[in-house]
């Protein structure tokens, strides 16, 4: 069933959006962070909406992550994505503290993802990116790396710049209408959302 479409009003407020970057490393001062500029810098070019950011760098710590993502939903955040912590490795717990605050699981993002990366790396298959829903918000894990990051948001294109696989973000207006969230609008040269006809608001 389509959502009711909320008002141009209520879309015109700024967009709460979660930004979590997690690495016990950087965390604690040995490199710079760079999980947190790389998705602001992404969501800035592929979002029409005002955007408020909740950013948040902590370490690999299942509790603490379960914990940051309940706050930032419990803060009317419509959106949370991580980056780092979805690899193989002992302290790799994202996957682990996404599920464990989950009301219902999202699998097709994580496919998405790993179908995205394998066509750089055959170590993609490693990768175990989750995405799930909690309350009103979509919280979506994603790779470390600011390149990847970029890549399974926005998808690949050849050499034209025409599409050639759909990045993930493509999906995530529609998810967030239908979860009860703000209507987010991108702009179609980063990344082109898709909607049913019925799902789209005409143009002011």
């Amino acid at each position: 069933m389509t959502p009711p479409a909320p008002h141009r009003s209520e879309a015109a407020a700024p967009v709460r959006i979660g930004i979590v970057s997690i690495s016990d490393r950087a965390s604690s001062g040995v490199y710079p962070d760079l999980g947190l500029p790389a998705l602001q810098d992404w969501l800035r070019r592929a979002l029409k909406n005002p955007i408020h950011f909740e950013p948040r760098l902590i370490p690999d710590d299942q509790a603490g992550i379960s914990a940051t993502l309940i706050e930032l939903v419990d803060a009317a955040c419509a959106l949370v994505l991580t980056t780092g912590g979805t690899g193989p490795a002992p302290r790799d717990l994202t996957p682990e503290a996404t599920l464990a605050v989950a009301e219902k699981e999202m699998p097709g993002f994580g496919e998405q993802m790993r179908r995205i990366s394998l066509a750089f790396v055959p170590t993609a298959i490693l990768s175990r990116q989750v995405a799930v829903i909690r309350g009103h918000c979509l919280i979506i894990n994603l790779p470390g790396q600011p390149k990847a990051i970029a890549q399974t948001l926005e998808g690949l294109r050849d050499g034209d710049g025409k599409s050639v696989q759909d990045g993930i973000f493509a999906a995530v207006p529609y998810c967030i209408d239908l979860i009860g969230g703000p209507y987010l609008e991108t702009h179609d040269e980063v990344c082109a959302a898709f909607r049913p006809q019925s799902a789209r608001q005409p143009k002011p």
